[in-house]
């Protein structure tokens, strides 16, 4: 099976035709058993889809906005980089944050919008989303940990971005391929994501036959030593 040579037509073909379910099976097959995030993170809307490259942002907890006596480099600068690597996105990019606590949003209806403008796939964050119906509103794909509107501004700064990240010992690298559906969120490793697509499209299609039986009237045993999944 020949697969989409560009990552538009790559990031389709994940969003119309594959479901985060049978990806996993796939990369738990390829030895890869720990690549979902957190199950806590989850799109903000049920029918939202993701696929796209990373774009990693770290974030870090601040208690005060900074005076003349703070030292670092980023202490008096409000929010931090979050700007410059709100700007910075690609086409085809995934803003995916994680390294502050949860206490404040990561993302926002404003964020949505510039990102909408940039043409990036959609935002992931290890936090919470606030200005959920202007989001809503412009369909941008966004997952997150739940809704929470108050501020990043006096709680948190990002310190870096295109930089390795991780989720709860999932590493997140610049450019890595991630899909998200209603549920999970998939890190799929660089060197594997043409194998892992083709077996998945693979085994989505013997499912669609495994029901048909079933649904038919053959038992689950038989059906899964005839074909092999369930």
């Amino acid at each position: 099976m020949t697969l989409p040579t560009s990552d538009p037509e790559l990031f389709e073909l994940l969003k119309t035709r594959l479901f985060t379910a049978v990806l996993g099976d796939i990369l738990d097959a390829m030895g890869f058993h720990h690549q979902f995030l957190p199950a806590a993170i989850g799109p903000l809307r049920s029918d939202m889809k993701l696929a796209g490259r990373a774009m990693p942002v770290l974030e870090a907890d601040v208690f005060d906005d900074g005076d003349e006596n703070s030292k670092g480099p980023l202490s008096n600068k409000p929010f931090g980089l979050m700007l410059e690597a709100l700007d910075d996105l690609r086409e085809g990019e995934v803003y995916v944050a994680s390294g502050g606590s949860l206490r404040y949003a990561f993302w926002g209806e404003l964020m949505a919008t510039r990102a909408t403008h940039l043409k990036a796939a959609g935002a992931i964050v290890n936090g919470y989303i606030r200005d959920t119906d202007g989001i809503e509103a412009i369909g941008f794909p966004t997952f997150g940990r739940g809704i929470y509107a108050q501020d990043q501004g006096p709680r948190g700064k990002v310190i870096d971005y295109r930089c390795a990240i991780e989720i709860e010992g999932i590493r997140i690298a610049p450019g890595d391929l991630l899909f998200g559906d209603r549920e999970g969120v998939l890190v799929i490793p660089k060197e594997v994501e043409v194998e892992c697509i083709r077996r998945a499209l693979e085994k989505a299609s013997t499912e669609n036959e495994v029901a048909v039986a079933i649904r038919a009237g053959m038992s689950a045993t038989e059906a899964f030593k005839k074909y092999g999944v369930m």
